[in-house]
């Protein structure tokens, strides 16, 4: 495609991975010579443009009476820190008070935003729509032109017989359970989900699959290792790329990093919960607490609430620090478990240890765990011991960390967003299935 200059409109979904993974694939565009425009959620405003994208940008709810300025993904931050008590029921209870009420929450926002969508699309005029997101905007599948969905959840969003349900965290090796959380799912979101099909439809776009939210593209990605994969339990069409990570490089190194956490002298961990389950203060403190006294230096990305968050004196953090610049530096990473950082993990061979909270994360820890890349502990019942014997095991297992990162070398020559950007070039001239 050289010299062909081509309009491409993101919209992902408003939280930093999905937001983040569509940057690191805009970027490779941006540098191909491609016109890029985001069609964000607004706290987005003016973060997008400062990396060179044009902004475009949509409200998921009627503008506050109070006009104040908020993070980018405040509404989710706001949200998490409510329903964080929910976190501790098991993955079927959540069902209905976690994951029922953040799809309601997903179907009123595509709603609103809908017409405002339509008008987006009527000024760029884009030659692809790429979505990133897990709700379907009917306007993005009805513009006439080619539309790319990514996949950068869990890639057991889309279904299958021979694989677990999504949202369960449950075990490939523990199918007994699988039929009673599929009823449950059903039982919870069927009503919701024949509301949002039927709307959908009344906008001219096609149904959407039997209880998804969001249309199959003509091409989609998806964003997962290969050695996590389901690729042999759940076969897909050549419609579906997989891309074995999609990581940014548009992130600047930490500032004032102390010298004594790159000299080499102690093991370096990278603790993170991600932007929305750093909410989660007493989680955050009960990690760090756990680990103050262990021979390991830990990095801590403290989150929206960083000022309620006091660091012990083996620790170094920040509100937000830029993760793809940190990974290559650590021998091991705490997480919740979110796709982004369970996969910019592997992509930089390190083991885990997932402390999952909701949405696709238990499916997450639970791969990573069953795939024996890493351990997976309950977030509200470990002990401290038992996070320090993770680390001490994981740091101290010579056959797992050669074998970590050698998964890394193969992710990082697969070259993830240089393959978005192909399968997102191609998508621009061919004729919509």
């Amino acid at each position: 495609m050289a010299g062909e200059r081509r309009t491409f409109l993101f919209m992902p979904e408003s939280a930093y991975g999905p937001t983040n993974n569509c940057i690191g694939i805009g970027n490779v565009l941006l540098r191909r010579g491609h016109r890029v425009v985001f069609a964000a959620e607004r706290s987005w405003e003016g973060r997008l443009a400062a990396l060179g994208f044009e902004e475009d940008l949509v409200d998921l709810a009627p503008a506050p009476e109070e006009q104040v300025e908020q993070d980018a993904g405040q509404f989710w931050k706001d949200y998490i820190r409510e329903v964080s008590p929910e976190f501790r029921k098991t993955t079927a209870e959540q069902l209905e008070t976690v994951t029922l009420p953040i799809w309601q929450e997903l179907v009123t926002g595509a709603k609103y935003c809908e017409p405002q969508l339509a008008a987006i699309i009527e000024r760029v005029r884009p030659d692809v729509i790429v979505e990133d997101n897990v709700i379907a905007f009917p306007a993005l599948v009805t513009a006439g032109v080619p539309f790319v969905r990514i996949v950068s959840c869990n890639p057991l969003e889309v279904p299958g017989d021979d694989v677990a349900p999504v949202f369960s965290g449950l075990a490939e090796d523990d199918r007994e359970a699988w039929p009673a959380f599929r009823a449950e799912y059903d039982r919870t979101h069927r009503g919701l989900w024949q509301e949002f099909d039927a709307w959908v439809q009344e906008q001219g776009a096609p149904a959407l699959p039997e209880l998804e939210f969001i249309h199959r593209g003509d091409e989609n990605l998806y964003v997962y290792p290969e050695v996590l994969d389901y690729t042999a339990e759940r076969p897909l069409d050549e419609h579906w790329h997989r891309l074995d990570s999609s990581v940014r490089e548009t992130e600047q190194a930490p500032v004032g990093l102390p010298a004594s956490f790159t000299d080499g002298s102690r093991p370096l961990v990278y603790f993170s919960l991600g932007s929305l389950g750093s909410a989660d203060v007493g989680l955050m403190r009960r990690v760090i607490e756990s680990l103050a006294d262990q021979p390991v230096n830990v990095i801590v990305s403290k989150g929206p609430l960083h000022d309620e968050i006091e660091l012990a004196d083996n620790m170094w953090g920040a509100e937000f620090l830029p993760q793809t610049t940190i990974l290559p530096l650590v021998d091991l990473v705490i997480t919740h478990g979110g796709n982004n950082t369970t996969t910019e993990a592997l992509h930089f061979g390190k083991p885990m240890i997932l402390l999952p909270l909701f949405w696709d994360q238990y499916d997450n820890a639970q791969r990573v765990h069953e795939k024996g890349y890493g351990i997976r502990l309950d977030p509200y019942r470990f002990t401290p011991d038992e996070l320090a014997g993770a680390v001490r095991a994981l740091l101290g297992d010579a056959e797992l960390r050669a074998r970590v990162e050698a998964a890394g070398a193969m992710i990082r020559s697969r070259d993830g967003v240089s393959a978005a950007a192909d399968v997102i070039e191609r998508a621009a001239v061919r004729e919509r299935v």
